[in-house]
């Protein structure tokens, strides 16, 4: 859709039409009202940004992550930009704070002519809320953009992402081959999609194993007032080890354990996720399931080179790549 068609469509000149969009002091808010609502009703980009994006490269990658001060993501970042620079393009680093607006805030900003194609690491809020039309907005103008680690199912798009049932699975049945038998669970994230499946291979784990699933010895809280949720469980469950879907988590069970005199990881085993920084600072060091986040942004970002070096910027055939996770060296297990 162009200028020349719109102003077709609403019977107005180009220049009325370039002026509404504009917001222009000329231009009555009745007539820049239907002017804006027919541009969105056919997606119209304004002709900076098509020619940036179909016809000429700006070299520049955009990065959309919601949290850089998570070590996760830092090192995300850090596999992403190393790629990038490889290949012979920038990136430009947006942060959503799990925030539904600010990501579409920031796809706005940054398909307006400013980037070749973008890399996402999905909002907390944008999962909760189960809202896609955003990503379905890209796919419709075909700008190529590759989700990584929290993905949308239902946006056929190029995603990057471990495999976290397999994960959950094989840290419960590394506690099974200890010998271990009260193993529990401790999940502060249930709203994002990696901690359900997470979850899931725990609980495939523990019911090929025992026969069935005890869910007394599964805590699902908030990060308030953790400390006494979790020694609360510890005292009730006579728990032998523990699987943190996060690091955080694992490094407070830690600390409740030894305040609790419970001796790791003799009396009790404990193994957390993806954080190496904040595990290693836990006396013992938190044993952690390594999910890669260098390799996996690094991948995410080959993944979009490709389609932008190629043209193919069709989605209708989308790449999943799984990356495998393992267990790092750490004195709790």
């Amino acid at each position: 859709m162009t200028l020349k068609q719109l102003a077709k469509k609403l019977n107005v000149s180009i220049s009325t039409v370039s002026k509404a969009l504009n917001d222009s002091h000329e231009i009555s808010k009745d007539t820049i009202k239907r002017v804006k609502e027919l541009a969105a009703l056919y997606n119209y980009v304004p002709n900076k940004s098509a020619l940036s994006l179909k016809q000429s490269k700006t070299k520049t990658i955009g990065v959309i992550v919601p949290n850089i001060l998570n070590h996760f993501f830092a090192k995300a970042l850090v596999g992403i930009e190393k790629e990038a620079t490889k290949n012979g393009y920038q990136i430009i680093v947006c942060l959503s704070n799990e925030s539904l607006k600010k990501e579409q805030d920031n796809i706005q900003w940054l398909t307006n002519g400013s980037v070749d194609g973008l890399i996402f690491a999905v909002a907390e809020e944008t999962i909760v809320e189960r809202e896609s039309s955003h990503f379905k907005k890209l796919l419709d103008l075909n700008i190529p953009f590759v989700m990584f680690d929290r993905v949308l199912e239902d946006v056929k798009t190029d995603k990057v992402i471990i495999n976290d049932t397999e994960a959950g699975y094989k840290a419960t049945k590394s506690f099974i081959n200890q010998g271990r038998k009260k193993i529990g669970l401790i999940n502060c994230i249930d709203n994002l999609n990696v901690a359900k499946l997470r979850q899931t291979g725990y609980e495939k784990a523990i019911i090929e194993t025992f026969g069935e699933l005890n869910q007394k010895l599964i805590l699902k809280t908030s990060i308030n007032n953790i400390q006494d949720k979790i020694k609360m469980f510890l005292n009730e469950n006579e728990l032998d080890a523990i699987l943190a879907i996060d690091n955080v988590t694992g490094v407070i069970a830690i600390n409740i354990a030894k305040s609790l005199k419970f001796s790791i990881p003799k009396d009790i085993s404990i193994i957390g996720f993806a954080d190496s920084l904040i595990a290693r600072y836990a006396y013992p060091t938190l044993t952690t399931l390594d999910s890669r986040p260098d390799l996996i942004g690094s991948t995410a970002c080959k993944q979009l080179i490709h389609r932008l070096d190629s043209n193919q910027l069709d989605s209708t055939f989308p790449k999943l790549t799984v990356i495998d996770t393992k267990i790092s060296s750490g004195g709790s297990f």
